[in-house]
């Protein structure tokens, strides 16, 4: 356990796991578990042992009979009881090492889980952005699914492999060690041609993974996008999308496959019982005739040396998900190791709600800035809008204040405290943020309102969803506020904000952002939001971002930010009459509430009702 919080769990962000060889990835991952796995593999030895003792047994009694020997009725119920005992012992062992193995994967699967979920719940923001939702499902599910076979099955059918040749070889060469020479020709011959298949496909299970990786990433994209893509008339564009990563992955395939093919039929050939038969039937008649070998105990080469090579077989057939779980156990690995957003080992408590931007610049690739050098003051219970065009910095600097990511340089402070010396959990009980891009979890309303105060009553849920503009229309839902997210509970874009915004509500958090919280809202929507967002905004530390200027000209202070700086202050009078960027964007937003008036702002507009 210790080793594998050393290398996974530290907080140096290194990936020394990621680029070990092999199985070592693997061994690291096993930590938990090896003990549950060593027990049950010494429990599968015993079982494979005893599962050649039936064989040996018959053996023992075609000798017995066919010498005519005295106490032959004798023998045949002593060795029956022999093989039925062993049968037993065979049938439980496998019974329980099974068990162990199958409980141990259960558990496997869920520490490793809850790390990757603990993780990714500290890893910054742009660790996503920077990937397909398809690939992280890959390595969350697909890569720890990949796992289950060789913690599961895999270590029994490894020890099953090699008990089971080995104890039938020392038996046999207890009876004539030149047979038993040829009962391990077809077995070395076979363990050759295998080796040979697995270092023609290993080098390429890593193209193997990409392949699936951009398959399960068009495929999610596709079928989260497919109302844009319809409505624009490009689902046959993406689809081919998808259809391109399957050919993709189907050449990989083929040329992996055809590279293997022939050593792998040869080596199923030789491993054959039939060839295992002719083998030994034909050297032991051979042998026989020759006078080095009694025609008796050519048995037990016969009933034996069929098994020899079958064990081999599995677990050749079994090698390519091994090899795929060796993979896979690197890139959870690296998953594990990815650099996580750093804690303070002294964390403070911030003495009141001003927010500060102090020199802050910010990178989101290391070689393009997307702030450069901001100063900002957020005074407590004031309100201060940020404008500019797209792309400009503002939601960078929203994301920036809630921690989503640290700057590069400068800092941020809360009542004074760098945000890097709070507690994320102080510093959310401080900040809560209402973003334009809603995440609603597939989960009852009342769970994702209570995403802010897990223990709050329902009697606080309906409260904050009141507030909220939502409560009416969560009883109309079929189970109300039970109603599960995409399931029986359907809502729209404006709706689903609502709800954001009642779980903000419910946060009662002092410092507030809000990212034009309205842009995708229709007119009726948009005045519900307002008015929900005049309630959330009372007397908080507030920072807005939003596309229609009108809603913000009672702000305390407005800060227009163009490519990264910015390069005007003031209130909302103050920067018309300085003529400069705001007073032209001021002109460009009139222009386009004379074409469309219902963009113009509602009786509730929340700065109006801040101010």
């Amino acid at each position: 356990m210790d080793a594998v919080n050393v290398q996974v769990d530290g907080k140096s962000g290194g990936t020394d796991g990621a680029a070990l060889p092999g199985f070592g990835g693997l061994w690291i991952l096993l930590g938990p578990i090896r003990w549950r796995l060593l027990v049950a593999c010494v429990i599968g030895a015993i079982g494979a042992a005893a599962s050649i003792v039936p064989f040996i047994a018959v053996a023992q009694l075609a000798g017995v009979l066919l010498a005519f020997q005295e106490g032959a009725a004798t023998a045949v119920w002593q060795w029956g009881w022999v093989a039925v005992a062993a049968l037993l012992v065979r049938l439980m062992c496998v019974f329980v090492a099974g068990g162990i193995t199958h409980f141990a994967d259960t558990r496997f699967q869920l520490i490793v889980r809850r790390r990757m979920a603990a993780r990714l719940g500290r890893v910054p923001l742009g660790w996503f952005t920077a990937r397909t939702s398809g690939t992280v499902k890959k390595g969350v599910s697909d890569d720890v699914l990949h796992m289950h076979h060789l913690v599961a099955h895999t270590a029994l059918e490894i020890v099953d492999g090699v008990v089971v040749p080995v104890v039938t070889l020392v038996y046999l060469f207890s009876i004539n060690w030149v047979m038993s020479l040829f009962v391990m020709l077809p077995l070395v011959i076979g363990i050759a041609l295998y080796a040979a298949q697995i270092a023609k496909v290993r080098p390429r299970m890593a193209e193997y993974s990409t392949a699936m990786g951009e398959i399960s990433g068009t495929a999610v994209e596709f079928v989260q996008g497919i109302s844009v893509i319809k409505a624009f008339g490009q689902s046959g564009r993406a689809y081919r999308r998808f259809l391109n990563a399957t050919k993709r992955f189907m050449e990989l395939m083929v040329g992996v496959t055809s590279g293997s093919m022939r050593p792998s039929a040869l080596a199923e050939v030789v491993l054959a019982p039939l060839t295992s038969l002719v083998i030994v039937t034909a050297a032991g008649a051979a042998l026989a005739g020759a006078g080095w070998i009694n025609p008796t105990d050519v048995i037990p080469f016969v009933l034996l040396g069929l098994g020899v090579t079958a064990p081999v077989m599995a677990l050749f057939f079994s090698a390519t998900a091994t090899t795929q779980a060796a993979e896979a156990s690197e890139r959870v690995l690296a998953l594990l190791a990815t650099e996580m957003l750093p804690t303070s080992d002294a964390p403070r408590v911030p003495a009141d709600s001003t927010i500060a931007l102090e020199d802050v610049r910010f990178s989101y690739d290391g070689e393009h800035a997307a702030l450069d050098g901001i100063d900002l003051l957020l005074a407590p219970g004031t309100t201060t809008a940020l404008v500019g065009r797209s792309g400009s910095g503002k939601t960078t600097i929203a994301k920036l204040i809630p921690r989503f990511w640290d700057p590069d340089a400068g800092r941020i402070t809360l009542g004074g405290i760098d945000l890097r010396d709070i507690a994320p959990s102080e510093l959310y009980r401080h900040v809560t943020f209402v973003f334009q891009d809603v995440q609603l979890l597939s989960a009852s309303v009342a769970e994702n309102i209570r995403l802010a105060k897990p223990n709050a009553t329902l009697a606080e849920v309906e409260a904050s969803a009141r507030a909220a503009q939502i409560h009416r229309r969560i009883l109309e839902l079929p189970r109300g506020y039970e109603s599960v997210v995409g399931e029986d509970a359907l809502l729209s874009g404006g709706e689903a904000q609502r709800v954001s915004i009642a779980r903000a509500l419910l946060a009662n958090a002092p410092v507030l952002v809000l990212d034009e919280a309205t842009a995708f809202a229709d007119p009726e929507s948009e005045a519900l939001i307002q008015d929900a967002l005049s309630e959330l905004a009372v007397g908080r530390t507030l920072l807005v971002i939003a596309h229609r200027l009108s809603t913000i000209q009672g702000a305390d202070q407005i800060a227009v930010v163009e490519h990264g700086r910015i390069v005007e202050r003031g209130t909302h009078d103050d920067l018309l009459a300085r003529a400069g960027t705001y007073a032209g964007l001021w002109a460009n937003h009139e222009r386009s509430a004379s074409w469309h008036p219902e963009v113009r702002p509602t009786a509730g507009s929340t700065m109006e009702v801040n101010r």
